[in-house]
């Protein structure tokens, strides 16, 4: 039966020439005339490689992931007398960060390549051809006089490296995950030391983000899931921000892979974007998958596809979810108040006068190498007593205005940074419209006793003093 198929397809290639005639009606001539092959650029691309290269084996993808050229590990020579054809395009470059404005770029139209990679020597061809009507494909070709296993470890090592970070951040956006260089430089700033929270609410904050991590065979054991979703709400510029900023940073540096959503908005639509983001997270799992602005991202019509992503049938172990919002009475109350969704709750509300306090000696030590500014003790007690419901962002803008002022005065003009920094604060105040009553939902409870040795795994609420908003299950290492 196989040879039979292979005459019939014979017989049916050798009669298609002998099926011509002469054209005798219009018919005839257009129906000829609006007939052309089939366009494969791929298959004729192929069977050209193999005539010129008959004793080589051939690998081919168009896996933009595998792209042989995007690859450090290999090194690629053009090859001589054989015509390259390149595009030219212009990236700019950050100023703060380049030598230069900007570079220019090169794409491929059409090439061969000598192709080095560890101890083998392949041949590589790219190709570009058009795609619909706007797009194109681009497709290599590696070949390899011997079998085909060194060209399918190449791109191997490819695909492996495209889906690793270097000094990067998995960003979501617009329906795609991409790499952020300049965010991963962005969060290096971050340190535990800027974040100015009382140490009894840095230490649980800290506490629950590592100590998941580090307690899976606990959760196993308890026959729970390996996995804690962590909300963080409050007003605007209380150190939400910096605190994931650091905790993106620190988690990275152990190892386990930071993902940050911009937005479930997509070509695609936001269940398309949901599945993706959670997928990701579970292939990189244990993970950190950060959703700020939470009030924002989820709405009436995504919560119910979001909340089965997140506790849905799928199991999501080792992913730690990070959320964030600045309206927690917005957030629907089955992210808000339902268990096994988001299980810790901090409350990053306006400091009070102890954080004001801390936050006046951090600025006092960064200055006390400057000579020229006089930062005694009581100017940190006179800053935490007149900044009564400062947010840490007024507080920041107080002392950088100080210093701003100062640096602009006139050499004549005397004036010390206390009076400056007063100055900056009294103007600052008039300013300040903020209401003064903390939501009933949000009020303290009672007071969170922490022990080294406990696991808190259940509902649980802390604000920014310590202090417990919610009930909580405690579990005992044992």
């Amino acid at each position: 039966m196989e040879e039979g198929f292979v005459d019939d397809w014979a017989d049916l290639l050798t009669e298609m020439p002998s099926a011509k005639k002469e054209n005798s009606t219009f018919y005839d001539k257009w129906t000829e005339q609006a007939s052309a092959k089939h366009i494969d650029p791929v298959l004729s691309a192929s069977n050209a490689l193999r005539k010129l290269y008959p004793k080589h084996s051939m690998v081919t993808t168009s896996d933009f992931r595998l792209h042989p050229m995007a690859f450090p590990g290999a090194q690629i020579i053009p090859l001589e007398h054989n015509p390259l054809v390149t595009t030219l395009g212009f990236a700019p470059l950050s100023r703060s960060s380049a030598p230069v404005p900007g570079v220019l770029t090169t794409r491929v139209i059409a090439g061969g390549f000598k192709l080095n990679w560890q101890s083998y020597v392949l041949s590589l061809t790219c190709v570009q051809y058009p795609v619909g009507l706007a797009g194109y494909g681009t497709q290599s070709f590696i070949l390899h006089e011997g079998s085909e296993e060194p060209a399918r470890q190449l791109l191997l090592a490819c695909g492996l490296w495209s889906e690793s970070i270097h000094n990067e951040i998995w960003v979501f956006n617009q329906g795609f995950w991409q790499k952020d260089g300049g965010l991963w430089d962005s969060i290096q700033q971050a340190d535990w030391k800027d974040v100015i929270l009382k140490d009894k609410f840095k230490k649980a904050f800290q506490k629950d983000i590592y100590g998941f991590f580090d307690s899976e065979q606990l959760y196993k054991d308890l026959g729970i899931p390996w996995k804690v979703g962590c909300l963080y709400s409050g007003a605007f510029c209380n150190g939400k921000t910096i605190s994931l900023k650091t905790v993106m940073k620190t988690c990275d540096a152990r190892g386990y892979t930071p993902l940050y959503v911009k937005s479930f908005q997509s070509f695609a639509g936001d269940e398309y974007s949901m599945r993706t983001v959670f997928n990701k997270a579970r292939q990189l799992a244990p993970c950190v998958l950060v959703l700020e602005d939470l009030d924002s991202l989820i709405t009436d019509r995504n919560r119910s596809f979001f909340l089965n992503e997140l506790d849905g049938l799928e199991g999501n172990e080792g992913l730690l979810v990070l959320g964030t919002t600045n309206h927690f009475d917005r957030l629907d109350p089955g992210l808000s108040t339902r268990p096994s969704r988001f299980d810790r709750k901090y409350l990053f509300d306006d400091p009070d006068r102890d954080e004001r306090a801390l936050y006046a000696i951090y600025w006092q030590n960064k200055l006390k190498n400057n000579e020229s500014i006089s930062f005694p003790d009581t100017l940190v007690d006179k800053v935490a007593d007149a900044t009564d419901r400062f947010s840490f962002a007024y507080l920041k803008e107080a002392f950088v205005s100080a210093l701003v002022t100062l640096a602009g005065l006139d050499e004549d003009v005397q004036s010390s940074f206390s009076s400056v920094l007063m100055e900056q604060i009294d103007i600052l105040r008039k300013q300040l419209d903020k209401p003064k009553e903390v939501k009933a939902s949000q009020t303290s409870r009672g007071d969170l006793p922490l022990s080294p040795s406990a696991w808190n795994i259940g509902l649980l609420g802390l604000n920014n003093r310590g202090q417990l908003l919610y009930p909580t299950v405690r579990l005992y290492r044992l």
